[in-house]
């Protein structure tokens, strides 16, 4: 940045966003109001600022008002950046919050450079992430469903006899359940609703997605996950649409730590410890990972519906697949020798199939558009 350049400090609401500006040097940090959450009063507020200071480089947190003012206002030549609210650093003893502060810190840190931006999808990328997550909720309410499905059935003395839930014999024996009381019989009847509605609503976000990936930009990255064992469509869009084009990272180890699965470090002089994974990032790909990284827990074989999945991928993905199922299918054996608890061992081994995905989406690039 230049001396003349003016940092700008957003705190941004649904109606109103907090104003706050940092020069160039040792200026101080100062408020310059509130304005208007809509695109009209932000447009007013830039052509003043511009009159004014000439350069300006705005940052606001991310939050629930979503990238669409960054890309208004980099669509308008103005430099934006957005960056994550747990990497905003924040002062020991600081009691005190207010949307003034909240801008003056931004402003102050964007001026000395401590954020670090966040990844801004594509409008594309985005609309492709929201049907993930819708899908990621629609399955988690299904759950729920049947869940509560469960509880009342088995409050009234109604256990099933068998050995898994949820298969062609479990649903027949809940359909010949009769409740005690009419009045819990309309109950079970709602509950057993709930839960055929939670499926098909599942079931057509499935479909959409399937549609969606095909036309999608990262629909060859997608095809091409697909020839690793546990990585189905849903999961490799689901990880494409949160964390976009992967050859972004320069080295695994990267994106490792961007998703937040690599150890904590705590070290002092001649100690060092390292404890579970840090957490940060996104956690929606890290589940999703976590998820995959359960079908490693066999010994490692090309399965018929893995092979399908493999027909006409590149001949490249398919060499990295079978490598990874080599290396991770004996490292849960190892582990798991060792006496690591199956949930360590599940994360670690997610851990280095990102490595893997990461590989894979260095040798098939996205379409271009």
């Amino acid at each position: 940045m230049n001396e003349s350049t003016m940092f700008v400090g957003l705190d941004v609401h649904k109606d109103s966003i907090e104003v706050a500006l940092a020069g160039a040097g040792r200026e101080e940090v100062r408020s310059y109001g509130k304005v208007g959450g809509g695109l009209d009063a932000v447009d007013k507020l830039f052509r003043r600022l511009k009159s004014e200071h000439g350069k300006l480089a705005v940052v606001y947190e991310a939050g629930p008002c979503g990238y669409g003012l960054y890309r208004h206002l980099r669509k308008k030549g103005i430099e934006c950046s957005v960056v994550a609210p747990s990497m905003i650093p924040r002062r020991p003893g600081d009691r005190i919050k207010t949307d003034r502060r909240d801008a003056m810190n931004l402003a102050r840190g964007h001026r000395s450079g401590d954020f670090r931006a966040v990844y801004v999808p594509g409008p594309e990328d985005e609309a492709v992430r929201d049907l993930t997550r819708s899908r990621e909720d629609a399955v988690l309410a299904s759950k729920r469903a049947r869940q509560q499905l469960g509880a009342m059935l088995l409050r009234q003395g109604f256990v099933y006899p068998g050995q898994k839930a949820w298969t062609g014999s479990h649903k027949s024996w809940i359909s010949r359940v009769a409740m005690h009381h009419p009045v819990q019989q309309v109950v079970f009847q709602e509950y057993m609703n709930a839960v055929d509605e939670a499926h098909q609503r599942v079931e057509r976000l499935t479909e959409q997605l399937r549609q969606a990936a095909t036309t999608w930009r990262m629909a060859p990255v997608v095809e091409a996950l697909q020839a690793l064992r546990g990585v189905s469509l849903v999961a490799g869009a689901s990880i494409l649409a949160e964390l976009g084009d992967l050859t972004r990272f320069d080295d695994p180890r990267q994106l490792m730590a961007f998703v937040g699965l690599v150890p904590c470090q705590y070290s002092s002089g001649p100690h060092q410890r390292m404890g579970g994974i840090t957490k940060t990032g996104n956690s929606h790909a890290r589940r999703m990972l976590v998820e995959a990284a359960w079908a490693y827990r066999f010994p490692a074989r090309v399965a018929r519906g893995l092979c399908e999945r493999q027909e006409g991928l590149p001949q490249k993905a398919i060499d990295i697949a079978w490598k990874a199922q080599l290396r991770l299918c004996k490292k849960y054996r190892r582990l798991l020798l060792k006496g690591k608890i199956k949930q360590v061992i599940t994360t670690a081994i997610a851990r280095e199939l990102l490595g893997f995905i990461w590989a894979i989406a260095k040798e098939v690039p996205p379409t271009k558009v």
